[in-house]
């Protein structure tokens, strides 16, 4: 046997050291160099360890990680998302609303990171699923138009009073289509413009699809970045969905910084801005109704009203009349009469919840 190699009952005894903790009980024969120093160093070891895991400072957070929701996109490139949204939503709005000739609140709602079969799923069917191109970037996007305010938005353009039934389950028609295209369009114009700060961009839309599950942009598990917007008209409102694959933006990523949104986001508030949306929704018509009282009788006393019948409500003489602008409970206001004719003088603006302000 080599005289640097342990004999088996050396190598027992040292392992039975090594369970008792005692140094002491080392084997009294003397160890070859090179297996004293091998002992050495399996016990220094183990000393190192056991007072590691017995230690009370304080330990090492350890964070799952979802192999199949990759974090690929950094918290300052979705700060910087957020930031450029932020801004075209609110030059959205102000371009909705000249197109419909009414008020039409545009505001984001949030940026996230995901899956694209998540986004997919998520989504309702028939939808208004937009194929976008956004040149010169690889690959394509996709705007997504919620049924919920696309036929109230198709009414206000035919003339109704935004009253379109927004529960409707079906593909638009050809006409509708059309109409719709005017919105994307608009709202492909704005974009581009945001987006000028870091890359002049240049979106068309290449087809319309009712089932979103018939367009496959990336795989499945690909990460896509979805930017939601909500749309407020009257009383209707609805989501208008952007999805972003990561890897058609991947090679601009070091553009997408904080400081390339601020002199775009700063811009939109200023004075010109806001006295051009003015001058385009300035000869916009809203409906004022103002109601004078409120009741409800039974049918058999409906059957026999005849002329001259008087109708007693609840509501008291001296109570303010209920004004409501486009449907929405805005003032409160008393009658009267003005050059002969009725009148209704505003006593004070409500909030959203019919209080006075």
């Amino acid at each position: 046997m080599s005289e640097d190699s342990l004999s088996r009952d050396e190598i027992a005894e040292l392992l039975k050291s090594m369970d008792s903790g005692d140094k002491k009980k080392a084997p009294a024969k003397p160890k070859a160099p090179m297996a004293a120093a091998l002992a050495n160093d399996l016990e220094s070891k183990a000393e190192e360890l056991l007072s590691g895991m017995k230690s009370n400072g304080p330990r090492q957070r350890i964070l799952a990680y979802d192999f199949k929701r990759p974090e690929r996109v950094g918290k300052e490139q979705m700060r910087a998302l957020q930031s450029l949204h932020e801004g075209f939503a609110r030059n959205f709005g102000a371009s909705i609303s000249a197109v419909l000739r009414t008020i039409v609140e545009s505001k984001l709602i949030s940026v996230d990171q995901l899956t694209y079969s998540e986004f997919v799923y998520s989504l309702e069917v028939p939808a208004c699923f937009n194929l976008l191109r956004p040149n010169p970037l690889d690959g394509h996007w996709i705007l997504d138009l919620s049924p919920s305010i696309i036929y109230p938005i198709i009414d206000r353009m035919l003339g109704g009073t935004m009253g379109g039934d927004s529960s409707l389950k079906r593909p638009l028609s050809e006409i509708e289509l059309r109409l719709t295209s005017r919105i994307t369009n608009t709202f492909l114009r704005d974009l581009a413009d945001a987006w000028s700060g870091t890359i002049q961009l240049d979106i068309e839309t290449e087809r319309i699809e009712s089932n979103p599950l018939l367009v496959q942009i990336v795989p499945p598990n690909e990460v896509v970045i979805l930017i939601s917007f909500e749309l407020i008209m009257g009383k209707s409102r609805g989501m208008l969905n952007l999805c972003v694959p990561f890897n058609t933006i991947e090679r601009i990523g070091s553009k997408l910084t904080n400081n390339a949104w601020t002199g775009y986001a700063s811009s939109r508030s200023s004075d010109k801005t806001q006295q051009q949306i003015r001058k385009l929704i300035d000869k916009s018509r809203v409906e004022m109704v103002v109601n004078l009282a409120r009741s409800t009788i039974q049918a058999i006393d409906l059957f026999e009203l005849q002329v001259g019948d008087v109708i007693a409500t609840e509501k008291d003489i001296h109570s303010p009349l209920e004004i409501q602008i486009a449907g929405v409970h805005k003032f409160n206001g008393k009658a009267g009469t003005f050059k002969g004719k009725k009148a209704i003088e505003i006593v004070n603006a409500v909030d959203a919840n019919g209080d006075p302000i």
